[in-house]
Formats: structure tokens, C-alpha cells, sequence
């Protein structure tokens, strides 16, 4: 392999020209890009939760719901404010994309009322509103239908509601969009406000991908800021620019040129790639700087550069890129495609790092003529702070190791805190407006956030027996009992109604029927006088299955959990009719199916990637010792990130735990430098505390220069509207401080508590 790096000093333009090549192959496949914002196929289709998922929604013929809801504290029962609504519910059906049949607007949704002794079915609204006074009897006649109020009408009086159903979820932002144009065109003195699911995830994919054009080429620029400062040479300094570059487009053009779909976790490929990738060069550059003023001979100051650093870049890309491979352990199709490729890209950069950059260098035009004592005065500054640094660390080594045990232990407590928890709304800041929608909105109705609960009989008609549609209604009045549950809605509120208004709203009969032949005669009666869409989203053809709707006043997994467990817990309690089974379904439900996979499945893949980097470091150093000694910064700096999650009160949610695997990466890079070189030295020396001192010379800067370029250079993300960006920014800095600081403090603390053992092993 070295001789690889020799053939690139050698032959330096074929190198490059190759390289430039083979990136212009991967570029053309650009085109062919296919993206993926859904978070529900975070789920392989054959899932049996998905399955059942798209068949509820096929039995019960559910669209998925963009939500439209129109504020006014002084009150939406006027005149002007229902035949505002009137007029956007009519531009918004237009729309393409929105189906009209279960569009749930004032104007668009039947009444059940009653009619000397017969039902009467029709719309709340018919036609413009001519006075307040009939406006305020629309508004009372919804609150008093059970399956409307806090679901059309917000019982306060100050809140209307659209669930606007749409075709595809993937169309939720642009028909969002269409929707906000429309209401711009007829707004009065309320505010609107527009929230989902649909709405939320869709507006996320396209906002991130947005966001990955201004956010990675943002955080580049800092990086190349940052090296700049270090390294002085702006020539220089493009090499690592061009390999990140070079091996992002590697990874992406395979991507797509593969085949395989742009998911939202693809999507942050370039993002994952930048700072592994420059990890390699600046370790090289540092070096170059430093011993280049020395010759002034580029190729004797490489082959010194690379004879010292070739083994330790080697197997620091090998345990990153086994960090990212163990993701295909994870049981969730688009981590699976993120972990190979970006295994793929670490792989990629390492080889542009023993290539490109010597070609790179070798093609430079150096004229600097060693650096005067004066002028290298601040780096022998920098480098005297360092051994100073190194000397307290080594001969305080027992304190700083029993400190480094309290430290770890805090941690572990701190583990043992971490909530595991998601919700894609929180995806975005608190000041954008879908998360104020959702805020808003939740306050005034039911809730946005849909689930549905099937109650599955075992024949025809199952649904009619009175037993059957008691349970149902005990059901809803146990979820409804729960403080996240706002609303819930089914086939038992339905013939409650009717056979309340059959009855001349006699509120003896606002109960449910005794018999089912009264239920199947009520049923009859409703899909006989109104639209029979209004009874399919309840009920299926055969009256074998019944949906609840779940209305949540939060998306959090461990909010739905809860409600879930209840159903559990009164099911234990009151077990169902004979012959009946629930099952949940809804993308709210299916948000923590397949997060719960993806968290179960990074603890493991972050332990199997554990033992390879243990296996490595074995291998590397040859040696058991120094194998677990090289991990332990690696340890520590996880404990303490994770540690630090759980002490603040932060939820482990997907970006946290994609980010297990950069950390893995990242944190064993510098203890691979930093003990490869202590064992070089200590053989020459064969005195730790010599070694140690030696190594807090150019190594230990080029660590911390390392570790100030990454940081600094990701700090941009903390800008970023999304707040996986702020997490990934804030965690990458943490990380590679935490790592630096470990290694250069707990490393030299353990070489002096065990200082006969590593002169030993160290021979």
C-alpha cells in the first residue's frame, strides 16, 4: 500500500486526472436522483404493521389529513368569518391532490337532526350565511353533534377545523402551499393555522434538503476557514477541501447511480462525510507544516509524513467505516443504505488521502524557504503549552484516573435518565410555523395528530351485535379519559345519534340501542337519508370491522405508548367480546413502531461496532493492553455525551441516535495517533514520561487541531431552522472536544497508573 503513496508523489497528474475522472463517472448520475421524504417507509413494505396499516386504510377508506384550523378570540360563529371559511373549503377541494369526498368542512360535512319523528341528514352549512344569529346556530349545532365538537368546532366557541384529505402523503407540502395562497387571497381578521402529520413530515424532507444545500457547504467553508488559519498555505489547505468533496460525490453518484432512493437519512450523507473525510488530511498537513520548514523538500518531508501516519489513517478509516457498516444491523431499510454508503465514503476519502493529497502536494509550488527561529517561535509556544500539558496529565495520572472513574459513573447514571422519545413536529424550532400550528391547534380542538384503533370481529356483522358496539363506545370513554387523547369518534357515536334524534332528542334516548336489530335498522336508516361516505371511515362493507379515531394532542412516541398500554391495560381489565382483537394503526402509531426498531437496532449495531473497534485495536497494536487502552477515551467520551442527554433531559430521538455511530468513529481517531506514536517513541526512549513528552509535541497539535477544525467548523448548524441540524452541529463539536480532551488527559493518566505494563507491552 505505501507503495501506492510513493507512485502518487511520483506520478502525480495521472493520479489526479484519474481521480478527476472517476468523480465526473459519479457525477453524471446525478440526474437519475430519486427522493424519499417519508418517514413511513422507514418500514420495508412488507412489515406486517405497514400491511395492516394500508389495509385500515383501505377498509376504511382513510386519507391521510392535512389540517386547516381558523382562529379568532372574539369568536368564528359570524357571518363573514363561515362564508370566509366557505369560500377557501371550495378553492381548497380544487385543489389537485385533495379528495373532495371526506373533506371535513362546515360546508362539506352533514348534520344528523331530527324532523317530526324522522331523521333529517344535511350540511351544517348550506349556502352563504345571512346573519350572526344563524351563524351562532351552525356553530351550536356542531358542537352538539358528538362526532364534530372539539373536532370541527372547538368547544370555546373561538376554533373551526378542515381536515383536508389528500391523495398522496408526499403531496402534503405542496398542496399546503396552494392551501396558504388561497387563504392569503380571502383572509379577514383570523388566523389561520396549518398542521398533520402529512403536513409536518413532508414539509421536513423538503426544508432539510434545502437546508443540506446551505447548511453543508456553510460548514465546509468554516473547515477550510479553520485549516486555513492553522496552516497558513491556501494551496495547501484545498487538498482536504477536494478530497471531502470528491468522496461525497463518490458515495452519492453510487447511490443513485444504484439505484436507491434519496431518503431523509441519505439526504445527510454529506454531512456525516465532511468532517471523517478532512480527519485523515489534517493529521498529514499538520505535519507537513510542521516538518516541511525543516528540508524544504516536499517529497522527503512526505515520506516522512506518510511513513509515521499510513498505519494509524489505515485503521482509523477501518473502525469509522465499521461504525457506519454496523448500521446494517439496524432493521429499518433507508439506516441500513445510510451506515454501507457512508462506510463506503470513509473508505473512499482514506484512499483520495493517500493519493490525491501527495499528488496534490507534489504539484504545489512551495517557495517558502525555512521558517526563521522567530517565526516558528509561536509553534514552539503552542508546543512547550502542550508538554507542560502532557507532564501534568502523566504525573497526575492517578488522580486523573480516579477522577475519569467518578466522571464515567456520573454518566452512567446520566444513561440511565435517557428518555427514548420522537415526535417530527419537533423537528422543526418552536418559532416555525408548523410548530406553532400544531401548538395552537392543540390548545383549541380534539388534537392533529391521528391514530386509529380497529376492532376486529370474527364474521359478518360482527359490528351490530349491542355487545359489541357497548365495547366500542367503553373504548372511547377510557381513551378519552387520558390527558392526551382530545377526541375520539366511531360507528357507536353514530348510532347514539341517530337513535337520540329518531327520538325527537329525547335525552333518555341519548344512549345506545338494546338490540341488534335496533342498531342494524339505525345503521340503515343513517347510510339511507345522507352520504354513505360518511359511515365507510367507521365501519367496514361486511360490519366486520370498526375504526376508532384517536385524536392526540401530541405526536410524541411515548405519549401514543401510553394510550396504547391503556387499551392494553382495560382490555386485561374488560376483555373484549368473544371473537373480537384490536390493533392499532395511523402514522402516528406507526412513528413509533419504526423508531422503537431503529433505537433497538442502533444499541446493537453501536455494541457490535464496539467489539470490531476493540478487534482492531487488538490487531493493530498486537497487543490486549493496548487494545483496551485505546478504547477507553472512546468509552468515556460516549458515556459522557449520552450521560449529558439524559442529565439535561434531552430525548434520544433519531438524529441522537444515528450520531452513536459518528461518535464510535470519531472518538477512537485520536487514540489510534496518539498511542501509535507514544509505542514509536517509547521504543527509542524506553521511558514513558519521555515518550509521553515527545508525543505533546506535533501529534498532540495536530489532535487538537483536529478537533478545533470539526468543531468549529459545524458550529454553523446550530443556526439551522431544523433541529436535527442543531443536534448533529452541537454533538459533533461535543464529540470531538470530548474525545480530544479524553485522550490527551486520560491516556497519559493511564500510561503512568500502569507504567510498567506499557513499558512492557510497549516493546
Amino acid at each position: 500500500m505505501k507503495k501506492i503513496v510513493l507512485f502518487s508523489m511520483d506520478r502525480p497528474k495521472p493520479v489526479i486526472i484519474s481521480s478527476l475522472a472517476l468523480t465526473l463517472l459519479f457525477l453524471v448520475q446525478f440526474p437519475k436522483i430519486k427522493i424519499d421524504t417519508d418517514p413511513e417507509n422507514m418500514l420495508g413494505r412488507s412489515e406486517r404493521i405497514r400491511v395492516f396499516h394500508e389495509t385500515v386504510k383501505e377498509r376504511f377508506g382513510i386519507n391521510d389529513l392535512i389540517v386547516v384550523g381558523v382562529i379568532n378570540e372574539a369568536g368564528v360563529f359570524t357571518a363573514d368569518t363561515l362564508n370566509r371559511i366557505e369560500r377557501i373549503s371550495n378553492e381548497i377541494v380544487k385543489i389537485k391532490g385533495v379528495k373532495e369526498d371526506d373533506f371535513i368542512a362546515p360546508s362539506f360535512s352533514d348534520d344528523v337532526r331530527a324532523g317530526g319523528g324522522t331523521l333529517e341528514i344535511g350540511r351544517f352549512m348550506e349556502g352563504a350565511v345571512e346573519t350572526d344569529r344563524e351563524a351562532g346556530e351552525i356553530g351550536a349545532a356542531m358542537l352538539d353533534n358528538p362526532l364534530y365538537a372539539d373536532k370541527l368546532a372547538s368547544r370555546d366557541g373561538k376554533g373551526i377545523a378542515l381536515y383536508v384529505p389528500i391523495e398522496k402523503k408526499d403531496q402534503a407540502h405542496r398542496i399546503s402551499g396552494e392551501i396558504e395562497k388561497i387563504i392569503k387571497k380571502h383572509k379577514g381578521g383570523e388566523r389561520y393555522y396549518i398542521a398533520g402529520l402529512p403536513v409536518a413530515e413532508d414539509t421536513f424532507g423538503y426544508e432539510m434538503f434545502l437546508q443540506m444545500g446551505i447548511s453543508a457547504p456553510l460548514a465546509g467553508m468554516v473547515v477550510f476557514l479553520m485549516m486555513l488559519f492553522f496552516f497558513r498555505r491556501l494551496k495547501l489547505v484545498f487538498s482536504p477541501m477536494i478530497v471531502a468533496m470528491i468522496s461525497i460525490v463518490w458515495t452519492m453518484g453510487l447511490l443513485i447511480g444504484g439505484g436507491f432512493t434519496v431518503h431523509i437519512m441519505s439526504s445527510m450523507i454529506p454531512i456525516f462525510l465532511m468532517p471523517i473525510a478532512v480527519c485523515d488530511s489534517v493529521h498529514i498537513l499538520s505535519e507537513y507544516h510542521d516538518k516541511y520548514p525543516l528540508t524544504s523538500d516536499k517529497r522527503k518531508t512526505l515520506i516522512a509524513v506518510m511513513d509515521e501516519l499510513f498505519t494509524p489513517m489505515l485503521f482509523t478509516s477501518l473502525t469509522s467505516a465499521a461504525g457506519f457498516a454496523s448500521l446494517a444491523l439496524v432493521p429499518i431499510p433507508p439506516v441500513r443504505v445510510f451506515g454501507l454508503f457512508v462506510a463506503f465514503g470513509i473508505m473512499a476519502a482514506w484512499i483520495l488521502t493517500i493519493t490525491f493529497v501527495p499528488a496534490y502536494v507534489m504539484l504545489t509550488k512551495q517557495t517558502e524557504k525555512p521558517d526563521e527561529p522567530a517565526k516558528t517561535a509561536p509553534e514552539r509556544n503552542n508546543h512547550a503549552a502542550l508538554k507542560s500539558f502532557g507532564g501534568f496529565a502523566f504525573d497526575k495520572g492517578r488522580i486523573i484516573f480516579a477522577v475519569s472513574i467518578l466522571v464515567f459513573l456520573a454518566a452512567v447514571y446520566g444513561v440511565s435518565r435517557i428518555k427514548i422519545n420522537d415526535n417530527p413536529v419537533r423537528w422543526f424550532k418552536k418559532s416555525h410555523k408548523i410548530r406553532v400550528a400544531d401548538s395552537v391547534m392543540n390548545e383549541h380542538f380534539g388534537g392533529t395528530y391521528m391514530a386509529y384503533l380497529v376492532f376486529e370481529g370474527d364474521k359478518k356483522d360482527a359490528v351490530k351485535r349491542p355487545e359489541a358496539i357497548a365495547y366500542v363506545e367503553a373504548l372511547q370513554r377510557r381513551l378519552e379519559s387520558l390527558d392526551v387523547v382530545g377526541k375520539t369518534s366511531s360507528v357507536a357515536d353514530i348510532v347514539k345519534r341517530v337513535n337520540y334524534v329518531v327520538h325527537d332528542e329525547n335525552p333518555e334516548f341519548d344512549v345506545l340501542p338494546r338490540t341488534g336489530e335496533e342498531i342494524g335498522q339505525y345503521l340503515f336508516l343513517f347510510l339511507m337519508s345522507g352520504d354513505p361516505g360518511d359511515l365507510d371511515n367507521f365501519v367496514d362493507y361486511d360490519y366486520e370491522l370498526a375504526n376508532i379515531w384517536v385524536q392526540l394532542k401530541s405526536g410524541d412516541n411515548e405519549d401514543m405508548e401510553s394510550v396504547a398500554a391503556a387499551v392494553k391495560d382495560f382490555e386485561k381489565e374488560t376483555p373484549p367480546p368473544a371473537g373480537f382483537t384490536t390493533g392499532w394503526a395511523g402514522l402516528t402509531y406507526l412513528n413509533v413502531v419504526w423508531q422503537k426498531k431503529m433505537v433497538g437496532g442502533m444499541g446493537k449495531s453501536l455494541v457490535g461496532a464496539y467489539v470490531i473497534v476493540f478487534i482492531l485495536m487488538v490487531v493493530l497494536f498486537r497487543s490486549f493492553f493496548w487494545g483496551i487502552l485505546s478504547v477507553v477515551p472512546l468509552t468515556l467520551t460516549i458515556a459522557v455525551s449520552y450521560g449529558f442527554i439524559g442529565i439535561i433531559g434531552k430525548d434520544y430521538d433519531m438524529p441522537v441516535a444515528v450520531l452513536s455511530s459518528l461518535s464510535l468513529g470519531l472518538s477512537i481517531d485520536f487514540a489510534i495517533h496518539f498511542v501509535q506514536r507514544f509505542r514509536a517513541v517509547l521504543s527509542e526512549t524506553r521511558d514513558a514520561g519521555a515518550a509521553v513528552e515527545r508525543v505533546f509535541g506535533s501529534p498532540a497539535t495536530a489532535i487538537l487541531r483536529n478537533a478545533a477544525v470539526i468543531s468549529v467548523g459545524f458550529l454553523p448548524l446550530l443556526i439551522a431552522p431544523l433541529t436535527p441540524y442543531v443536534t448533529v452541529g452541537a454533538f459533533l463539536a461535543a464529540i470531538m472536544l470530548l474525545s480530544a480532551a479524553s485522550t490527551l488527559m486520560i491516556l497519559p493518566a493511564l500510561i503512568r497508573s500502569f507504567q510498567k505494563l506499557a513499558a512492557r507491552e510497549g516493546e
